[in-house]
């Protein structure tokens, strides 16, 4: 791979940014929340764009209903950053909490028996951490969401140094 190196650098910086937002979780969390509110505006505004596109009456009125209802809770996030960390961590600690009990109820199907022991442990990690989130709001939601973007650039960074390695030519080392 001719720009390993590249690849390389934007892991290492990925790792240091992780760092750093585990050095400062609420700073961390402020900036998840902007970025999400950005991006539901985003979202919402292209949900708009694309309901033109849309075949019949029906499909155009729920895109423009979607496409107004993410647009407004985006500009609300990023109009008003600290209710928007509580809200965040409020829709996160819900859905890990479904998402929890739904792993753990396919980890009994028959689909997932390769898996099941895997997925009663995802899912009950998932129920615990989800606990632990809505017990202590609202004082998780200042830092909830910057541990997460912690986590996530770390472990973004740790896979792009192995991607960068795995590529690097051996002639060029």
């Amino acid at each position: 791979m001719k720009y390993w190196f590249l690849w390389l650098l934007a892991g290492i910086a990925s790792v240091v940014a992780g760092i750093i937002a585990l050095a400062n979780p609420f700073a961390a969390t402020l900036t998840a929340e902007l970025l999400a509110g950005y991006m539901f505006t985003a979202i919402g505004i292209l949900t708009l764009l694309s309901a033109f596109q849309d075949q019949g009456w029906g499909a155009r009125v729920w895109a423009i209903l979607l496409g107004v209802l993410i647009t407004l809770f985006g500009i609300n996030l990023i109009a008003n950053p600290l209710e928007g960390v509580f809200q965040l961590t409020l829709i996160v600690g819900v859905l890990m909490l479904i998402m929890g009990v739904f792993r753990v109820i396919i980890a009994f199907t028959p689909m997932a028996a390769g898996a099941r022991g895997f997925l009663i442990v995802a899912g009950l990690l998932s129920v615990v951490l989800a606990v632990m989130i809505l017990t202590s709001f609202p004082w998780s939601g200042a830092v909830v969401l910057g541990l997460f973007l912690a986590i996530e650039l770390i472990s973004n960074g740790i896979s792009l140094i192995f991607v960068a390695l795995d590529r690097k030519d051996p002639e060029t080392a």
